[in-house]
């Protein structure tokens, strides 16, 4: 459904979304959205058609939020715990990544990643039997609130391996890539 031009930018601002986001998933110019938005411009329908597609898209994807995808059960690992209790929690789990906590906080993530780079990069890896998690852990994953919209997740899901739904400090889910990729049937 066509809008009245002067919406897009309320629209794409509602989104939080950029001129050069939108032109580059609408497949345009950020110019050509540029003058758009400042009323210089008559463009052609299938380029209009083209940007309102992505923001309906947008809209309907803002709807779903952190809470409706997330993995309520996170399985978490204590810092001083061996590395070889984090592998078998992590493959019990069938979870390649998990959060670390000290003293009732999270300080980092355990990841298969940091794992296997451990591993590539020891000249015994059964010599490894004495590493704890802290010694391996990366940093803690990105946390948002319940209501965060699905559309933030992803794009913070391009740089991290998992995104941590907190309340008041706690976590009470999870999402991650796999989480996402649900989402679509």
């Amino acid at each position: 459904m066509l809008h009245d031009l002067s919406e897009i930018k309320k629209r794409r601002k509602r989104l939080d979304m950029t001129q050069s986001a939108l032109a580059g998933k609408a497949g345009v110019s950020q110019s050509l959205i540029a003058k758009l938005e400042a009323g210089k411009i008559d463009p052609a329908y299938s380029k209009i058609k083209s940007i309102t597609d992505v923001l309906e898209a947008a809209e309907r994807g803002s709807s779903i939020r952190a809470k409706d995808i997330m993995s309520r059960r996170v399985v978490s690992v204590e810092k001083g715990a061996k590395l070889y209790q984090a592998i078998r929690l992590m493959r019990h789990h069938n979870i390649s990544q998990m959060p670390v906590i000290h003293r009732g906080h999270v300080i980092g993530t355990a990841t298969e990643k940091s794992v296997l780079d451990l591993i590539a990069g020891s000249d015994d890896p059964s010599r490894l039997s004495t590493v704890t998690v802290g010694q391996v852990m990366e940093e803690p994953l990105p946390r948002v609130g319940q209501n965060t919209p699905v559309l933030t997740i992803s794009v913070l899901l391009k740089d991290h391996t998992g995104v941590l739904i907190v309340e008041r400090e706690n976590v009470i889910g999870m999402v991650t890539k796999a989480d996402m990729m649900k989402m679509i049937r």
